[in-house]
């Protein structure tokens, strides 16, 4: 949960902090209109580096389209320092503490909203009760960014003392905003336009630490790289510059720091032509009384310098803004280093009461935040509302209810997958040292506290439960008759799309969580499921598990595959595990042999394909197992000609190249596992040892590059339908049993015994999900 925790929970500010600022928590307690980009939520959660950046720059700093261009460029260097951009702004009235890219795109459009206003902390009252939209200056970016708990933000310059504030007291608020935030602040020095003695003299009035950072104690002048003025403190390393800022948190103060950034050397040359520039801005300023303007006049100054100098200072200004953003990210990334190193999580055995408050309720999660993830589930996380007449042969008419009993529980795909695997994991003797992380959006409403408060309830993990302002949680409302069969409902499952792939890399990247096994369900949109597959494949994660959800949804995962084929992939299938039933398979195998994806057209699919050598002798083998019955003891469930009359044989060995393991579900027929183990793992394999064996059940292939492709029928446990309450979370049981069987025995596809005993598992637990009237069967424990 992260919407009120990100500052008072990671951060922990100092009492005489939280006097001066307000913590998010406090902040959204009082009903503020402030809204959290869910991107920058899940990075504060899981203290991952953020970057705040201003928009007075966008607003009022830099003609269009310039200025939506540099945004937009700075919040890409942030990203590739592999930090996460804040980038702070009002709209409408509402506080945004990171900007969707529609929400930046207004901003910046000044000549459709010529009346978007610079707030410095003195209009943040009116333009917010007036719901006006306005770009944030150094003042009250550095109020956001302390409220939210974010360390670092990067500009191009600080505002100071003006030239004559001896006498006219004009004093930009940026400075005393400074030595109550206790955030890093990255420029290049204070605006050349402005008295440098003077504002340097004030700081040190204020106690905020003025560090230079480079090679010399030199203090930069915005434009050029030397003031005439040193600095008392110079580093020149992101990881000393994040200690500065610890070490004044752990002596409890709420100051600030400056880390002045000169321009780029190449910029230096035209430092000079702009220093005259500025100069005489300056002098036309006070002759028509520019001067006088307040808040005002630095824009037109600004502008000025741009007309004297031919546009020479917009280049200037953009390049320094590109260059403190580099810099802001490293020392970002940095102080998210120091303070992984020293975070100690809490109890594991701590739960969220139903007594608990709101707030309270929402910190939590990242108070038990751990940092070892086992099994990381992608997904869906719904509340399923089940309302069944008394009546078996009512029909619901206009207008009408009917009597019967309404009953309430946790759903959702992810949701189930990952209980049923938490509880597998529960019974072995190493509890401790398995965990399953579900990330999950839920709502800011009711059925989002209850989806957090049953989670932890199981004792499941709930950092990863994200809550979504303004949205509703997942919910499906089922209408049955007497006799259990659907009427009708309502399905609302919107929020998972708010899942973003910025939050996935989040989760999936985190220097703490290094899961050992990823999980993703067909809910989640094509671009979060693209994230998953192309940051596993970045960081050496093992490969995504796929579960498709249903017929439609099951080819979402291929886009994602395509997104990485080609990219020294080698002959490993992107995906390692996915679990469709035979018509979800057949869809799978069309779209991925249709255009515009044409998948089994690429060049991995003919080298994996081309590498398994499979010719007549396999033909011949899948030909006699076909011929068995599903199940010798019930002749009538009929037979296995299924494999190759329908072609799912075919078409399972030939989504193989994608997919390194399908467990395909089968009913009442069973399962089949259609796998292949890549030379030189097979050779070392139980597998290199056996041979095609009808009575077994199982057709095994060796490859020309010594890969072996297996493909076994498992016959289904016997159920007798009078035993079945719940179809349900039957299949989602099973998936959560075999990711955790993978957990405890990563190779169990690679000798029959453990194949046997993961799918034997499997079947009992989607067996005892079909007795039980819950998603997921509360007897689901295996020694």
């Amino acid at each position: 949960m992260l919407r009120r925790a990100c500052c008072s929970q990671l951060l922990k500010p100092s009492r005489h902090s939280l006097r001066t600022i307000s913590s998010l928590s406090d902040v959204l307690a009082r009903g503020a209109p402030v809204d959290v980009h869910p991107e920058v939520q899940a990075a504060l959660a899981t203290r991952q580096p953020v970057v705040a950046l201003e928009t007075t720059i966008v607003t009022h700093g830099m003609p269009q389209p310039t200025n939506l261009e540099t945004a937009r460029v700075v919040e890409n260097i942030v990203r590739s320092q592999g930090a996460i951009p804040a980038t702070m702004g009002i709209i409408g009235g509402r506080i945004k503490i990171g900007l969707h890219p529609n929400e930046l795109e207004h901003l910046a459009d000044v000549g459709s909203n010529p009346n978007v206003v610079k707030v410095s902390r003195r209009d943040l009252g009116p333009a917010i009760a007036l719901k006006h939209d306005g770009g944030t200056t150094c003042s009250t970016t550095l109020m956001f960014a302390a409220m939210a708990g974010i360390k670092v933000f990067a500009t191009g310059g600080l505002g100071g003392v003006h030239r004559g504030g001896e006498s006219s007291l004009d004093i930009s608020a940026d400075l005393l905003e400074l030595s109550r935030c206790p955030v890093g602040l990255v420029s290049a020095g204070v605006k050349s336009i402005l008295d440098i003695g003077r504002t340097l003299e004030y700081l040190e009035t204020l106690g905020v630490p003025v560090v230079s950072y480079g090679e010399t104690d030199d203090f930069p002048a915005f434009y050029s790289r030397k003031s005439g003025f040193k600095s008392p403190w110079r580093v020149n390393d992101s990881g000393f510059a994040a200690q500065i800022l610890r070490s004044q948190g752990q002596i409890g103060m709420s100051t600030g720091a400056i880390f002045a950034v000169p321009i780029p050397e190449e910029y230096e040359a035209v430092g000079l032509e702009m220093q005259k520039a500025v100069e005489q801005a300056l002098e036309e300023a006070e002759q028509q009384g520019v001067n006088k303007w307040g808040k005002a006049t630095t824009p037109w100054l600004l502008k000025r310098v741009g007309e004297l100098t031919a546009g020479k200072s917009l280049n200037s200004n953009v390049a320094l803004i590109k260059n403190t953003a580099r810099i802001g990210g490293q020392i970002a990334v940095a102080y998210s280093d120091l303070s992984a190193s020293v975070f100690q999580p809490a109890s594991p055995t701590q739960h969220i009461s139903h007594e608990q408050s709101a707030m309270q309720l929402e910190a939590t999660p990242v108070r038990m935040l751990k940092p070892k993830v086992d099994l990381m589930v992608f997904g869906s996380a719904a509340v399923d509302i089940t309302a069944q007449t008394c009546d078996s042969h009512v029909s619901l008419g206009k207008h009408s209810t009917s009597p019967g009993a309404i009953t309430t529980s946790l759903g959702g795909v992810g949701r189930n997958i990952a209980e049923a695997a938490h509880r597998a994991l529960s019974g072995t003797s190493s509890t401790s040292a398995r965990s399953t992380l579900l990330v999950s959006p839920v709502g800011s409403d009711s059925f989002g506290k209850l989806l957090t408060e049953e989670t932890a309830g199981l004792g499941m993990r709930t950092d990863g439960l994200l809550v979504m302002e303004s949205q509703r949680s997942a919910v499906c409302n089922m209408v049955l008759d007497g006799a259990g069969n659907l009427i009708g409902g309502v399905s609302d499952m919107d929020i998972i799309e708010s899942l973003s792939s910025g939050m996935v890399r989040i989760f999936l990247l985190a220097k703490p969580h290094a899961p050992t096994l990823v999980a993703v369900d067909g809910n989640l949109s094509e671009a979060s499921l693209r994230s998953v597959v192309q940051s596993c494949f970045e960081k050496e994660v093992p490969a995504p598990q796929s579960e498709p959800t249903s017929v439609p949804k099951s080819v979402r995962i291929l886009p994602a595959i395509a997104s990485i084929l080609g990219k020294d992939t080698a002959d490993i299938a992107p995906v390692a595990f996915a679990s469709p039933n035979l018509i979800e398979l057949a869809h799978l195998y069309r779209t991925a042999s249709s255009e515009p994806l044409g998948l089994t057209s690429h060049q991995h699919w003919w080298r994996v394909i081309d590498s398994m050598d499979l010719g007549s002798h396999f033909r011949m083998e899948l030909e006699q197992l076909a011929r068995l019955n599903a199940c010798d003891s019930t002749p009538s469930k009929g037979s296995l000609s299924f494999l190759l009359g329908e072609g799912i044989a075919q078409m399972a060995v030939h989504l193989l190249p994608f997919f390194q393991h399908l467990v395909l579900k089968a009913g009442e027929k069973g399962l089949f596992t259609v796998f292949r183990i890549p030379s030189p793992a097979a050779q070392q394999s139980a597998w290199a040892y056996e041979r095609s064996n009808i009575r077994r059940r199982q057709v095994v292939a060796q490859g020309r590059d010594g890969g072996i492709v297996v493909l076994k029928h498992h016959p289904a446990v016997p159920l007798r339908p009078t035993d079945i309450v719940n179809v349900t979370g039957a299949g989602d049981s099973l998936v959560g049993v075999v990711l955790a069987t993978l957990v405890q025995s990563p190779k169990a596809f690679h000798a029959p015994d453990s194949l046997a005993k993961l799918t034997v598992r499997a079947q009992q637990a989607a067996i005892m999900t079909l007795k039980s009237s819950q998603a997921v069967s509360p007897d689901l424990i295996f020694p």
